[in-house]
């Protein structure tokens, strides 16, 4: 039995920077993934993700969205690579969205700096971009795009270097947890250590169950495209990263960087899904590309053909808030799940506090919003 301090079950975004902090700690640890991060099975493929500050899901996200802003130009400093692309962030909606209301609100509260514009505004500064006249724009230029699986790779370099050990493509069969101590078995080996990260994606329900915890989680299988499109009108250089909420859907999108075409996917709706069931490829359901057409038709005329698609996995909480705690029972395991299709960009650090929770059981972080007895019944 191979004895470390710390393991980590799955080793994406939230794993790998988990992984990273605890070594550069001098803590012992273990890396476990049942493929090779950055991969395809996951939430973290696709090249880029958006990362934005003031925050319309609720101000409680503010704090941990700018200092994990500061982690990513730290870990770019760090491996000298460039992971954070400056294109701002524009959200879109109707003059009454809630969404909306609330990036201003939590802009206002932290001292964010967010411009409010009109539908005519918006359209003189991005002439890509068609709104009817009831809808507002709210542009933040500090936030911007994630390069996310160079994000990843870097700090797998960087946990690595510092001595964790990665076990790449290798499946976790049984998890035990004693009061002190955690083994981890897998086909060829057992590990033990004192305490146990579970950070498994879509799979993060079916490990937390083998430590009888069963919570509301919900794989889905959702979809994003490239689209050929005009660099003058929508490249980096001055179209910036955007989400619009319409009386259709919430959409995402990305500026076409490097001329790869505007990238674009719906936040909403997705099928639900089990993760060890190969998902069908995109273009086999006929909304893959067909929804996010209608959306660009409509809110973006410019654009051109569809270039190709991909899909990915999000992981969703009824109420599509995030899961950062220790385990109700277990208090040497911490758990990070259901992300619900917005949480890459926090992965820096939540895998800060998840080192935290690891290594002494408390972070100076406010994570209770993000408590998992919030879905546990009480006992009578």
């Amino acid at each position: 039995m191979t004895q470390y301090d710390a393991i980590i079950v799955g080793a994406g975004s939230m794993g790998m920077a988990a992984g990273y902090y605890l070594a550069k700690r001098g803590i012992k640890t273990l890396l476990i993934d049942a493929f090779d991060p950055p991969h395809t099975n996951g939430s973290h493929h696709g090249d880029t993700r958006i990362i934005r500050h003031a925050y319309g899901e609720g101000a409680e996200y503010v704090p941990l969205a700018l200092k994990a802003q500061e982690l990513w130009m730290e870990l770019a400093e760090l491996s000298k690579e460039e992971l954070f692309l400056q294109t701002g962030v524009l959200n879109i909606g109707k003059d009454d969205s809630v969404f909306l209301k609330n990036i201003i609100d939590s802009a206002h509260t932290y001292k964010l700096a967010v411009d409010k514009l009109d539908a005519n505004q918006v359209m003189e500064r991005w002439p890509g971009i068609k709104l009817p006249d009831n809808y507002i724009g709210c542009f933040e230029k500090s936030s911007g795009v994630l390069k996310s699986e160079a994000c990843i790779e870097a700090y797998k370099k960087l946990a690595i270097e510092r001595g964790a050990d990665l076990l790449t493509y290798t499946k976790v069969l049984d998890i035990e947890v004693q009061e002190s101590s955690v083994t981890v078995k897998t086909a060829s080996n057992t590990y033990q250590a004192n305490s146990l990260i579970v950070s498994g994606g879509a799979w993060a329900g079916k490990l937390l169950a083998k430590l009888d915890l069963h919570l509301p989680l919900s794989p889905t299988r959702k979809t994003f495209a490239w689209f050929e499109a005009d660099d003058a009108h929508y490249g980096s250089e001055n179209f910036p990263a955007f989400s619009f909420e319409t009386d259709q859907g919430m959409y995402y999108g990305f500026p076409s960087i490097a001329e790869a075409g505007l990238k674009i996917g719906r936040h909403d709706g997705g099928i639900k899904m089990d993760p060890d069931v190969a998902v069908s490829p995109f273009g086999e359901v006929a909304e893959d590309a067909g929804d996010v057409q209608q959306f660009l038709s409509t809110f973006m005329p410019l654009t051109k053909e569809l270039k190709f698609g991909k899909t990915c996995t999000y992981t969703l909480t009824p109420d599509e808030d995030f899961i950062i705690d220790l385990h109700p029972t277990y208090k040497n395991v911490a758990i990070a799940a259901g992300f619900s299709g917005h949480g890459f960009k926090f992965s820096s650090v939540v895998g800060q506090i998840l080192s935290d929770l690891a290594a002494t059981g408390e972070t100076e972080h406010n994570i209770s919003p993000f408590s998992v007895k919030r879905f546990q019944v009480p006992v009578k």
